[in-house]
């Protein structure tokens, strides 16, 4: 994996992971625009950056795919930066408001493809995008919410719903192709509970159970625009994939099995192409292999818990922290976000990583984390990517 970064003449800082291949590069992106300005102006600085990245490499045949925007005030920013996000022509975007731990008004994540010898296909709906290459599916849906009532329960159950129409229509299932979910609920503190057993009834509609498997997630702290929202989803499935290109981690030496304490997720996904492998490493906090919290209220401690976690999932999967390609960090307290800046500058120096407030769903938990990771490999059993 290389890393790298560099500020643009309009003081936006980018780092940026880059998997090299001949057959596709990826790129992740963490882009942080100058502090100064309205909404309006941050979101153009993010906006062009983008801009300037994709001109630097191939502007025929990179594909921005995904973008995340974390915003500090969406109820009073969204006016202001919607002309810029149009669904109908990709990426496949989301807003969400976790206030960058920078002081910034947004932040964004951005996922980028440079296919080098053959076009995707690309199909845009409302809520979702679909590129088609090498006999590959991929789906990226963002930002499912619902108005079904006021509670997290009965919102979750109707978000799960739509997705399951929307995978239906792609000729996907929950069960065989869905390899990734972000799930925000408003006041978590509140509502995580009716979220968690609504998704677990829908998993078990669904087939996937603790004897089968869940999906890598991560359930935080988020808000949408619309305040009646106790929830929202965003999700990343592949089509075409045979089950033994799927590994679950699980991380035992250090990490207990998630339906322990009552949810269903998974801790980790490995996905196997024939020219690389694909690791989703589930949102991770500071917790031993009996379910417990370690180090509550202890930021410093909770921190290296984490990591070490991390560590032993992605040695799972035959990687590193040296192959990780972004990486996203939640904190419940503003307060220690510089103590959190000083330990990221110096164990993780140049991986594209987003910092922001979203409270964990356990209010002795301070620090979350997630990851991705790309590693080369060489499976002539399956397509390349």
């Amino acid at each position: 994996m290389l890393f790298d970064q560099y500020i643009t003449a309009g003081r936006t800082r980018i780092s940026y992971s880059h998997f090299q291949h001949k057959f596709a590069d990826e790129y992740h992106l963490a882009i942080i625009p100058a502090p100064e300005g309205s909404a309006k102006d941050q979101y153009t600085q993010i906006d062009q950056a983008i801009s300037e990245f994709v001109g630097k490499i191939n502007p025929e045949q990179v594909r921005v795919v995904f973008k995340r925007l974390f915003v500090s005030d969406i109820a009073n920013q969204t006016e202001e930066i919607l002309p810029g996000t149009d669904r109908e022509s990709g990426p496949s975007w989301s807003v969400i408001q976790q206030p960058p731990a920078r002081g910034n008004k947004m932040t964004a994540w951005v996922y980028l493809v440079n296919f080098l010898n053959a076009q995707a296909v690309i199909q845009a709906s409302q809520n979702y995008i679909r590129f088609d290459h090498n006999g590959y599916q991929r789906l990226f849906t963002t930002t499912l919410t619902s108005s079904d009532g006021l509670d997290s329960y009965n919102q979750t159950r109707d978000i799960f719903a739509n997705f399951l129409g929307i995978l239906k229509r792609n000729h996907m299932t929950l069960e065989a192709d869905c390899l990734r979910t972000w799930i925000y609920v408003r006041d978590i503190d509140n509502n995580y509970a009716g979220m968690v057993k609504a998704r677990n009834e829908v998993f078990r509609q669904e087939g996937l159970t603790q004897e089968s498997h869940f999906i890598a997630s991560t359930g935080i702290e988020g808000r949408t625009a619309d305040r009646l929202n106790m929830a929202a989803m965003d999700a990343w499935a592949v089509g075409g994939l045979e089950p033994a290109q799927i590994t679950y981690l699980k991380g035992n030496s250090h990490l207990s099995p998630t339906h322990t304490y009552g949810v269903s997720f998974e801790r980790g996904t490995a996905i196997d192409y024939g020219d690389r492998r694909h690791i989703f490493i589930s949102g991770t906090a500071s917790i031993d292999h009996y379910g417990q919290v370690l180090h509550e209220r202890n930021i410093e401690g909770q921190m290296r818990r984490v990591f070490e976690n991390m560590e032993v999932l992605l040695a799972e999967a035959g990687a590193s922290f040296s192959d990780l390609s972004s990486m996203i960090v939640y904190l419940r307290d503003m307060a220690d976000s510089s103590t959190v800046h000083a330990y990221l500058e110096n164990h993780f120096q140049g991986i594209p990583t987003i910092v922001v407030i979203a409270p964990i769903c356990r209010q002795g938990w301070l620090f979350e984390a997630e990851c991705i990771a790309i590693v080369e490999c060489h499976n002539q059993d399956y397509r390349d990517f």
